[in-house]
């Protein structure tokens, strides 16, 4: 079983070598494949990922502008099919998302699933980190998308996830068009509509500690706005 993890970056030289030999050690026993799509991060985060491929069995696409989130997926998704992966995960660089969840996940796709996602909002799962008011926005975004399209799962923005090499190529990647949140949220609505069986376990998701966060308001707009395009089929 091939292994690919992508990872996205843009400013994580602070966290991506302490990252990746967490990953390694928690992959220790896998066949596994990192790869880092660097959106040409000014801090040096490119370079970072250039030394780690001394070490580690990491593959490096350095992009030349900030393209975001959601292209950077389907770039990677692309590579890691090319290249015969067999599970394909996406995770965050900053550590909010533990690797140590990563064989939990690959557990859950043997026993049957095709999408793993890394839940913080079932029984068991947690946020650390966040104020209230953002506890209330996240929330709010989540009840209104399920509510509009009719979305089994409840985290819908989970950016952790493990996908069987079958599911995205069920999907034309190339109508995928959306960033950020709205990439998750477009995912995991047409993997619902495909009727493939999808497993939320519970994860700790812990605020980044080092660097800046990436969301802001073209994000929330284009989460809401995707909303509506996939509801009206626009």
């Amino acid at each position: 079983m091939k292994i690919y993890i992508i990872i996205h970056t843009y400013n994580e030289a602070e966290n991506l070598s302490n990252l990746v030999k967490v990953i390694s050690k928690e992959l220790e026993n896998y066949n596994y494949k990192i790869l880092i799509v660097d959106d040409n991060s000014p801090d040096g985060t490119g370079q970072v990922a250039e030394e780690l491929k001394q070490n580690y069995p990491v593959d490096v696409l350095h992009r030349d502008n900030k393209l975001g989130l959601g292209s950077a997926y389907l770039t990677g998704f692309k590579i890691a099919l090319d290249n015969g992966a067999d599970l394909i995960f996406e995770m965050d660089a900053d550590f909010s998302h533990d690797p140590r969840d990563l064989p939990k996940m690959i557990k859950e796709i043997k026993n049957g699933n095709d999408v793993v996602i890394g839940s913080r909002r079932v029984k068991g799962g947690k946020i650390v980190g966040w104020n209230f008011w953002r506890h209330f926005c996240s929330k709010g975004a989540m009840f209104f998308s399920r509510l509009v399209l009719n979305i089994k799962t409840k985290d819908v923005t989970a950016g952790f996830r493990c996908y069987k090499r079958k599911v995205l190529e069920s999907i034309d990647l190339d109508k995928i068009k959306s960033n950020g949140y709205a990439f998750q949220e477009e995912m995991i609505y047409k993997i619902e509509k495909m009727n493939f069986k999808i497993k939320e376990i519970p994860v700790i998701f812990t605020d980044r500690q080092k660097g800046k966060s990436k969301l802001n308001k073209k994000d929330i707009w284009e989460f809401f706005v995707m909303i509506f395009k996939l509801r009206f089929k626009i």
